[in-house]
């Protein structure tokens, strides 16, 4: 499994829209989670960050989505626990998801922010303890 950390990022939901930009047009099916605020803003987001493509994403707050929502390939999770597995985790939260080991990739996006940044650091920790994982560090620059 692979997990990569994608730190010292100066705007977190800008790298989240982004990065989700690619995910779609690799066809890749992602969960995102994080605090609940950050989820809100992050699909506010994605409505209004590139008017040229739209990633398609639902909000799920609590179990699955609807049976119609379900083949969107971003959901934006405040309980990932409550949902399947997809193929990406991309975690904005400060600590580790439960149940990440359920995904094939997980990706952490950390600010450049000291108190995003030391949470970002003990993630890094407690994924290293972990033997077998494929672990990738990738730091922006403060302006990136």
């Amino acid at each position: 499994m692979k997990v990569e950390f994608h730190s010292g990022v100066a705007d977190k939901l800008g790298a989240a829209c982004r990065f989700l930009r690619k995910a779609q047009d690799a066809g890749a099916t992602v969960v995102v989670c994080g605090d609940r605020g950050s989820l809100d803003r992050l699909d506010m987001a994605l409505w209004a960050f590139d008017p040229l493509s739209f990633v398609a994403h639902v909000r799920v707050k609590g179990a699955e989505p609807p049976a119609a929502l379900v083949p969107t390939r971003t959901w934006l999770v405040d309980d990932p626990s409550s949902v399947t597995p997809r193929e990406l985790l991309l975690n904005l939260g400060p600590d580790m998801v439960e149940g990440w080991e359920g995904f094939a990739r997980v990706v952490e996006i950390v600010s450049a922010e000291p108190a995003d940044a030391d949470a970002g650091r003990h993630r890094w920790r407690q994924y290293g303890a972990r033997p077998g994982l494929d672990l990738v560090h990738q730091s922006r620059a403060a302006g990136a």
